[in-house]
């Protein structure tokens, strides 16, 4: 399934007088909240025209080094590798977190284990644990989906589940948050792990422990109070020669009517 693309107005038009016009590409993750900002904003302001699409962190960041997107959506930082080529090019690129976003791990429905520990986790997502009979399931081989290396939930799964260790060569790598909830709710032995905004009744949320003690599962409050420990930061990166262009829509992002957008959409706020 190709990543989720979803354009505001399909309409670039810089040539039309008065028009200002702005692209966002980038993190499947960030997708749903700078589709609804975004709209607001040209609401807002009728001379904005703003487009949107998915893809992943690491093309987000890519596009905004070649130019072919004004603003990348990230969730993750930047990386080195990143900032090396961005100075390089003498490119001079600015960090902005709009949001927290809890990531969930969810199953199939059907599954009856509830609650994993973050040792579990690894072992399952790094092929020591193969079958759900030894965390207390059924006797059926475990399924792991995951995203795609460019994908910035990749990157943070690894680094805060993982530990920075490498996933199982036999996981499913897939493009989208949408094909890891798909292949997940059409799976019965599938584990996979989705923004928390993403979680619907298709698939089942675990509660989470990296104590082996408390467990709690993936909700907003218990993102915000801090009880669920899966939780990571959300960014808009621009490059600061084109600020004047982009600031109008990263002042709106950050308001509070933007940050109210970002909470009623499943996003933990920055301010």
């Amino acid at each position: 399934m190709k990543a989720r693309t979803f354009f505001l107005l399909l309409a670039l038009t810089t040539a039309t007088t008065g028009i200002q016009a702005q692209r966002i590409k980038g993190s499947d993750t960030v997708l749903p909240i700078a589709q609804q900002t975004a709209e607001r904003f040209m609401a807002i302001n009728p001379n904005a025209r703003v487009t949107v699409t998915g893809g992943g962190t690491g093309v987000g960041i890519s596009a905004l080094l070649d130019e072919t997107t004004d603003i990348a959506m990230a969730s993750r930082g930047i990386k080195f590798s990143e900032k090396m080529k961005a100075k390089a090019a003498g490119e001079d690129l600015e960090e902005v977190p709009i949001a927290y976003d809890a990531l969930a791990v969810v199953v199939h429905p059907s599954n009856p284990v509830k609650q994993l520990t973050r040792q579990q986790l690894e072992d399952i997502f790094r092929g020591k644990i193969t079958n759900w009979k030894q965390v207390g399931g059924d006797d059926r081989k475990i399924v792991v989906y995951s995203r795609e290396t460019s994908s910035g939930t990749y990157e943070f799964f690894k680094e805060s589940v993982l530990k920075n260790k490498n996933y199982m060569s036999s996981s499913l790598s897939m493009p989208a948050t949408g094909a890891i909830i798909q292949s997940v709710s059409q799976t019965r032995g599938a584990i996979g792990y989705v923004g928390l905004a993403y979680v619907s009744p298709r698939i089942k949320p675990l509660a989470i422990s990296y104590d082996n003690k408390h467990f709690a599962t993936p909700t907003l409050e218990n993102a915000i109070n801090k009880t669920y420990p899966i939780v990571r930061p959300l960014f808009y990166y621009y490059n600061k020669k084109n600020s004047e262009q982009t600031n109008p829509l990263l002042q709106f992002i950050l308001s509070p009517a933007g940050q109210e957008i970002i909470k009623k959409s499943g996003y933990i706020p920055v301010k």
